[in-house]
């Protein structure tokens, strides 16, 4: 499933971002997608060989994988210290987005609940990757997700993978609804974004392949519980990234300017760009 990716997504990404960049246009939003999306796929893949079944018989072409995992960390650290394509700091609007209460923000309130409910499912499949002894995480593995005890490594990888670093980035971002002015928002939930895609698009359409082991499959009365639970831990990273850069004021930085007060809330007036 990862080989499926990497031949279309990411080949549908390197066109895209070559066109941008011919055009002379943004690509930041773009290659930030990249590069989490690769990240994730090769850290993966790299460790999940490793730790899995063929980990004593590694190849000399094993190591070529690294030139693959570094050319998305240095494509994601020259992105991060780029210039943003959005405004950084907000004026009158951003101001008034900023004195909204939670409560008073339903579309911010509910996300904020698929951000929590993601972090439940998250530290249950760590756990689970973690042979924990808990009955819940043994009647999640024997009745819903037996993939995850599956000798390849891969899937164990994944669930440490967001254990270990996709908890606290969801937990981050709950912050970040709750606190005004997290600008880092804009860029950290679109990496996120393409790596939790990545991740899942590997792991589900794994354990639906028909090459995977029957015993390892999603049983069948649990497939669509299953289904809908991954695709909705999928789409919350997917659609707090969307809230993000469709509506930023909530994450802007207010610094009133001369000339402020007294305009009129239009979006041509509200903002100004950080020179850099």
């Amino acid at each position: 499933m990862m080989c499926y990716w990497d031949g279309i997504a990411h080949f549908i990404m390197y066109l895209l971002m070559i066109s941008r960049i011919t055009e002379r246009k943004a690509y930041r939003t773009l290659g930030l997608f990249w590069a989490g999306s690769l990240c994730a796929n090769m850290s993966v893949f790299i460790a999940g060989i490793v730790a899995g079944k063929c980990g004593s018989d590694i190849r000399p072409a094993f190591w070529l994988n690294f030139l693959f995992l570094l050319l998305p960390v240095r494509g994601a650290i020259k992105l991060f210290t780029r210039p943003k394509d959005k405004p950084l700091i907000g004026g009158y609007n951003a101001q008034h987005a900023q004195s909204m209460k939670l409560i008073w923000r339903p579309l911010d309130l509910v996300l904020a609940l698929l951000l929590v409910v993601a972090m439940a499912f998250t530290i249950l499949r760590g756990l689970v990757a973690l042979d924990s002894p808990l009955e819940a995480c043994t009647i999640y593995l024997s009745q819903y997700e037996p993939y995850l005890k599956d000798p390849v490594g891969y899937p164990r990888v994944m669930m440490l993978h967001y254990f270990f670093y996709g908890l606290p980035m969801l937990g981050a971002f709950v912050y970040g609804l709750l606190k005004p002015g997290c600008t880092w928002m804009s860029d950290w939930t679109v990496f996120f974004a393409g790596a939790m895609i990545q991740c899942q698009w590997a792991h589900v359409g794994a354990s639906l392949h028909p090459r995977t082991t029957a015993p390892l499959r999603i049983p069948g009365d649990a497939f669509w519980s299953v289904l809908i639970a991954n695709l909705l831990y999928t789409a919350t990273p997917v659609l707090v990234a969307m809230r993000v850069h469709s509506n930023p004021y909530f994450f802007l930085k207010i610094s009133p300017f001369p000339g402020q007060t007294g305009l009129p809330n239009s979006k041509e007036k509200d903002t100004k760009y950080k020179d850099k």
